[in-house]
């Protein structure tokens, strides 16, 4: 990891200011549903975000940070000067060694075949036994996406596809199956995303009754509907405009 250069003041107070509006939402919403604040973990969505925005993040208390490209958040990461980093973006199967290297969590597991060969790249990036059984704490925690809605334009395993999976996917040694994501629908009423967040935790229910080794995770919700994920049951928020402001639109 690399010095990093102290973060800018104001850029600190700005980020503080916004994390606390978010973190009192999700606050709000776990009253209404009778749940702990405690337990939902808040993932800032950095992409694109400088490194010393990030920088300015660490020192207002957000300590863990989300990318969606292998190539951002390896570049970024050293820069940033610590944190926890998830990789919630799609993955490629020829960028998993990088991403198991520059990455904590990965969150979009999409795929059995990605599975096998996040498996098999843990175990050779970490010199480890090929094929044997691992401690806890060399697994690499992971999450299945779901494509709850069957929606053509987004990844997935369908609940039909993972139901299906899961014997295998459980036996997969070096990843430990933290719990399921979605990406909810994009739609200009936060409330009509209630039904994929609902249908993601019933769904994990399910699956947990008959394979104790999915892990109870849900990631599910984004800045215009992680109060709505979280009264369903959400434990991971992954929340950008509303931390970061607007990105600025790319030149074509």
């Amino acid at each position: 990891m690399v010095d990093a250069p102290e973060a800018d003041p104001a850029d600190i107070a700005r980020f503080s200011r916004a994390r606390e509006v978010v973190l009192g939402r999700i606050a709000e919403a776990c009253v209404r549903s009778g749940r702990d604040p405690s337990a939902i973990t808040l993932v800032a969505v950095s992409k694109t975000v400088p490194a010393e925005r990030v920088r300015a993040a660490l020192a207002a208390g957000q300590s863990t940070f989300g990318e969606n490209r292998v190539q951002e958040g390896e570049a970024k990461r050293p820069l940033a000067g610590g944190g926890t980093w998830h990789l919630i973006g799609p993955l490629q199967g020829n960028k998993a060694r990088r991403a198991i290297e520059a990455f904590d969590v990965i969150e979009s597991v999409d795929s059995t075949e990605l599975a096998r060969r996040l498996d098999r790249l843990v175990r050779e990036v970490r010199g480890l036994d090929p094929s044997g059984p691992l401690d806890e704490g060399w697994r690499l925690p992971v999450l299945l996406q779901v494509n709850v809605d069957a929606d053509e334009a987004k990844a997935g395993f369908t609940p039909d596809l993972l139901a299906a999976a899961l014997p295998e996917l459980v036996g997969l040694g070096a990843l430990r199956l933290a719990g399921l994501m979605t990406i909810g629908r994009l739609v200009e009423d936060p409330e009509a995303a209630r039904p994929t967040f609902r249908r993601l935790r019933e769904l994990a229910a399910e699956l947990r009754e008959r394979r104790p080794a999915l892990g109870s995770d849900l990631s599910m919700g984004m800045s215009d509907d992680y109060p709505i994920a979280v009264e369903e049951g959400a434990t991971i928020v992954r929340v950008g405009r509303a931390l970061f402001g607007e990105r600025p639109v790319p030149v074509p």
